[in-house]
Order: C-alpha cells, then structure tokens, then sequence
C-alpha cells in the first residue's frame, strides 16, 4: 500500500490590532490563503495575551502600538509564557518600537502598508521558525541594535563565555545567522539538510539562553562570531 503524505499543518494565527479597518483588512487577507487559520482577533494588548493563553495559536500578529498594554510589552509576556512566536506590526521602518519588541522576543516585523503576498509569506516564513523576513533588513537590524550597543539587552543577559558551549557546527552556524541568512541559505552553504539546520539552531537558542533567532543574530554580530 502507498504511503499517503502528510498533509501541510495549518498554521493558526492570532491577529492583535486596535484599529478596525486595518484589523479587518488582516484578517480578510489571511483568511485568503491556503494552511492559515484566523483563530482570533484582540483589540488591545491585554486582550492578545488573554487570547494567545485561550486559543494556543501558532504565532500572534502584533500591532505594536495598542490601548490598555502596548505591543512590545504584550510580545514579552507572550515570549515569556511561550505562547505562540510573535510577528509585529508597524507603521515606520526601524523605529523604536520595533527594537523594544525584539528585545522583548518577537520573532519579525512587517510594516503595514506591506502588500497582501508580503504577508502571507511574513506569516509563513516565520512558522518554519526562520525568524526576520528579509536577510537585508535582518543585517540593518543587527547594524542598529549594534550601534546603539543593547546587544547585552537583546540577549537576555547571555555572557561572551556561553559560547564555549558550542560546538564548532553550532559556532558555525550562530555565524551565518548572524550574517542574516536563512536555513536555506545556511543548509546549502555548510552542505546539510534544512531540517539539520533548524535544529542547530534550536540548540543554540538553548544554550545561549536567547528567545528569538534575531537576539542571536545580534549576538553573533556583537561578539564577533563569523560563519564560513
């Protein structure tokens, strides 16, 4: 008998945003794709956190700036409870809302006025667990959380001397997300499988004790760590 594949797991979204008519043009657009599912929508901060604990969606879009608990403050308690991953939403390109809600874990940002495909594939990308979008805007974040020198912020504390808990593949790749690359691009540069990547990656989120693939790639970037 011929082994029937395993169909894509859908992935269940919570959309968090004040205003109506941006909150219902997310939903309209999400519930147009394929393998997503609109679980939810939060109008305020407090309601995201209250609603990610209910329903246990996969991943919380998040305005990041909201009534009753701001989104950068609503990212950290859903970060820290380890209820979905978080994709935040802004107006402004690099703004300090986005650093706050990356220190505080989220996995990306999306602005808002991105387009409909921008999105979808927003969602997507981080539901495999690859973190930041974009590679380009991955390496000016990491430019401007340098700059600013809050990587000990990003990192949650994690101390130079943590690296020694590498291995040399792990150290390897550390270096290439900090360069901003994806699974793809680190599986086909250090000649492994996707999956083998995304597991190295795990374990270095672990032994580092960091909540998001960004707070590595800052880490990566400030301590000097380089992929080959």
């Amino acid at each position: 008998m011929t082994q029937q594949a395993t169909p894509p797991r859908t992935i269940r979204v919570l959309v968090a945003e004040d205003q109506a008519a941006v909150r219902s043009g997310l939903v309209l657009i999400l519930r147009s794709a394929p393998g997503i599912e609109v679980v939810g929508e939060a109008t305020d901060g407090r309601q995201a956190v209250d609603m990610a604990r209910a329903l246990s969606p996969d991943l919380v879009l998040m305005d990041v700036q909201m009534p009753r608990l701001d989104g950068v403050s609503a990212t950290r308690e859903v970060v820290r409870a380890q209820l979905a991953d978080v994709l935040v939403l802004t107006t402004f390109d690099l703004d300090e809302y986005v650093f706050g809600a990356l220190r505080a874990g989220a996995a990306g940002f999306l602005l808002k006025d991105s387009d409909a495909a921008t999105l979808i594939e927003a969602v997507r990308t981080v539901a495999r667990g690859e973190g930041l979008i974009a590679p380009a805007v991955t390496r000016r974040l990491i430019a401007e959380f340098g700059r600013a020198g809050s990587a000990a912020a990003s990192s949650g504390g994690a101390d130079p001397s943590a690296l020694a808990a590498l291995t040399p593949r792990e150290r390897e790749v550390l270096g290439c997300v900090g360069q901003g690359l994806s699974n793809a691009q680190i599986a086909e540069r250090l000649t492994m499988a996707e999956a083998t990547v995304k597991t190295h990656v795990s374990r270095v989120l672990g032994k580092l004790e960091l909540r998001s693939r960004v707070q590595a790639a800052v880490l990566a970037q400030e301590l000097g760590v380089e992929g080959p």
